[in-house]
């Protein structure tokens, strides 16, 4: 197994999965901070007071969805919601679809996957953000809330309402911004992209496929569910992910699998489950990580089904 052909193989395969994620990850953190600084996080809590509750659904689970605020940031915008008494169904959709349908996600789910694969994760993520919306509004969740004030987390703070100059100053400057934050960004995540692809290429090199097919393959009814539990707990960074799960389903591994995986992962990390308990009672939170769990069940198992 480790013969040295083998062995050149694997580095050629961790050079060519940390190139593309390289040249990936900064031009995709680019234009993240660059949406960021045009639709603002005010600017969100503006559009999400409109009092109709499936547009309000509708449109929170859209600027979720191009709008990817990290867990600390998200939550204050979830906060501000709540304090300028958005409708519960957009705010809970917009929740949901933040952290699991992104620009960055997107992206490398496009790269690595292909066409076929993002049109059915976004819009099986949109569809199900916008049902369980409307859901848990109808069900009374809305008083499962604490009025808590939360602290936003500092970094960027460039917004383009803000910037002085001309039109094409107040350009100037925001991309210079988010070329900077794109680059520092980088810099922060840089050993979770060497991670993850160290870890795709040791397994596309050294495990055996028979071994992965067998035991997480689309065959099996329970790998998805068992991965969307496994997920829940981790906290999974898509760019970590995404690469290893391109090798994981080219040694048999089920799609399903390794979404249900990601949309757990990304979904209900830890980090965020801890805000969202500074300002939702215990029984929204539980019904919060059935929410998710649901979602990446029934994603995999799509996926399974068309992939």
């Amino acid at each position: 197994m480790f013969t040295a052909e083998n062995l050149l193989s694997v580095g050629r395969l961790f050079l060519s999965l940390f190139g593309q994620l390289l040249l990936l990850f900064i031009g995709i953190s680019f234009m993240i901070v660059l949406i960021q600084v045009y639709v603002s996080k005010e600017r969100i809590q503006r559009i999400l007071t409109t009092p109709r509750k499936l547009t309000n659904s509708i449109l929170g689970a859209l600027l979720g969805a191009v709008t990817p605020f990290c867990s600390c940031s998200t939550i204050p915008v979830l906060a501000g919601l709540i304090r300028g008494g958005a409708p519960f169904s957009g705010m809970m959709s917009f929740l949901l679809t933040s952290p699991i349908l992104n620009p960055a996600i997107m992206t490398l789910f496009f790269t690595f996957f292909g066409i076929k694969a993002i049109l059915i994760y976004m819009g099986s993520v949109i569809i199900f953000s916008v049902t369980v919306g409307l859901l848990l509004d109808r069900l009374g969740f809305a008083k499962e809330i604490k009025q808590v004030a939360i602290e936003v987390c500092e970094g960027g703070g460039v917004v383009f309402e803000k910037l002085q100059g001309t039109f094409l100053q107040k350009n100037l400057a925001a991309w210079k911004h988010s070329l900077r934050e794109a680059i520092k960004l980088f810099r922060s995540v840089v050993l979770y992209l060497l991670f993850g692809a160290g870890i795709g290429a040791f397994i596309y090199g050294f495990v055996p496929a028979e071994f992965l097919s067998r035991l997480a393959g689309a065959d099996n009814l329970w790998a998805v569910p068992a991965a969307a539990i496994i997920g829940i707990p981790m906290y999974i960074r898509a760019e970590t992910m995404i690469p290893i799960a391109s090798v994981l389903t080219s040694k048999g591994v089920g799609y399903g699998v390794v979404v249900a995986l990601i949309i757990g992962g990304a979904g209900a990390s830890i980090p965020e489950v801890s805000l969202l308990s500074s300002i939702f009672k215990k029984k929204m939170i539980i019904a919060f990580l059935a929410c998710v769990f649901f979602a990446a069940t029934v994603t995999g198992y799509l996926f399974n089904i068309i992939m």
